[in-house]
């Protein structure tokens, strides 16, 4: 359920097709992803998980997987 949903908002802000996010899809190296598209993207999940992430936070995630354990967690 949660990878579903942030794989949807990942495919939205990198307008990518579902199928090419996976768990193990790297979020700087695979999508191509700067400073700026992490903090949006962070923004996304913590407007719709209901969660703070902070932004020591935002350097420790990766990997898709990262992102649905830190909200799993949180």
């Amino acid at each position: 359920m949660i990878f579903e949903k942030v794989r949807e908002i990942i495919c939205e802000q990198f307008d990518v097709d579902e199928e090419s996010v996976t768990l193990d899809t790297d979020i700087r190296e695979d999508l191509d992803a700067d400073s700026l598209d992490m903090v949006d993207l962070v923004m996304s999940f913590e407007d719709e998980f209901k969660i703070e992430v902070p932004d020591s936070a935002i350097e420790t995630v990766k990997t898709v997987d990262d992102i649905v354990k830190f909200i799993e967690e949180h």
